[in-house]
């Protein structure tokens, strides 16, 4: 089901299957009550079709100081076990906001250690200027930006 796009408009059934990796130079921003938890030109894409992409940020580029292991785990069959971070900033404790894959399987090896985050459990996401939204179903953790194209 491709749809029919402009030069700097996606469709994300356009995205391959199974997902893919791939280096994005963008800059990929998260914050939560005005502080920057991340901030990366190196993060990774992965894309899925049918899916709004996920962003995976070095861990160099995220405040670590500001995320303790969380008690969930959740399995996907590409890329093996998920780790979960609980973000505790001041007096705000958000649980489950992101997640890293810590042994993915050989073809995703390049997410190793690299965090996503939820963007319906932060304040803001953004893509260059541009505000991520989640998808309407937000587990899924993809990021929505005014280029890319549904339905979702």
């Amino acid at each position: 089901m491709s749809l029919q796009t402009s030069s700097s408009q996606e469709s994300i059934w356009d995205f391959p299957s199974p997902p893919a990796v791939q280096q994005s130079s963008r800059r990929i921003r998260v914050l939560v009550e005005s502080t920057p938890i991340a901030d990366s030109t190196r993060a990774l894409r992965l894309v899925h079709t049918g899916h709004a992409p996920h962003f995976y940020i070095p861990p160099e580029d995220v405040r670590l100081d500001l995320l303790q292991p969380s008690m969930h785990c959740s399995f996907c069959e590409w890329k093996g076990v998920a780790t979960y971070y609980d973000l505790q900033i001041g007096p705000t404790f958000i649980e489950a906001v992101a997640w890293s894959y810590l042994q993915p399987p050989k073809h995703y090896q390049a997410l190793r250690d690299y965090i996503a985050f939820y963007p319906h459990k932060v304040d803001r996401c953004l893509v260059d200027h541009m505000r991520a939204t989640p998808e309407p179903h937000p587990e899924r953790g993809g990021w929505i930006t005014p280029d890319l194209i549904g339905p979702f």
